[in-house]
């Protein structure tokens, strides 16, 4: 390990902090590292025909619109990631469920998928009663398939990821703004 992760551990455990949050934060970062304009342009547009969408259920479409009308409603920043969790996590399924085995962007869009589920861990002890009303009942519906669809570009799913995460985990983590 390095000595500056040995500080921060030594850190952290003085001040009774969780190293939780520090698992929650590294997993964020890597994913905003994965999610890169770069990358999103190359796996998520260049490389699927031209218009392609997906349809995918309303809710799934998780802007940072939608995260300041819940956060003047009050909902906690915790139950905000809870939900950015499980949008991103089923954007990302559906387009694997599109992608055949071969194709160039599947092995991109498992490791998104792997990262998602390293993050999901950090959630595991969280049930609904844990977070705010409105957050459970949205996720409900999210794994639910009774909802209103809608097409939407791949590379659009994964750019309201990215925009969510650093409007969700920034402050949370202390990054700088990117």
């Amino acid at each position: 390990m390095h000595q500056g992760c040995t500080a921060v551990l030594c850190v952290l455990a003085v001040l009774g902090l969780e190293v939780a949050a520090l698992g929650e934060c590294e997993l964020a970062r890597l994913l905003q590292d994965k999610l890169r304009y770069e990358m999103r342009l190359q796996y998520m547009k260049h490389n699927f025909p031209i218009d392609y969408t997906l349809r995918v259920q309303h809710e799934e479409v998780l802007r940072t619109a939608n995260i300041t009308r819940l956060r003047d409603g009050k909902v906690s920043e915790v139950s905000l990631r809870y939900l950015w969790f499980h949008v991103c996590s089923q954007a990302v399924l559906h387009i694997l469920e599109v992608l055949p085995e071969k194709h160039p962007s599947r092995g991109y869009t498992q490791e998104l998928s792997q990262l998602l589920d390293d993050l999901g861990a950090e959630y595991s002890g969280y049930q609904q009663s844990d977070v705010d009303t409105v957050v459970a009942d949205l996720v409900k519906q999210l794994h639910s398939s009774d909802s209103r669809q809608k097409a939407v570009r791949p590379k659009a799913l994964l750019d309201n990821c990215l925009k969510v995460l650093r409007m969700l985990f920034g402050a949370h983590c202390r990054w700088d703004s990117a």
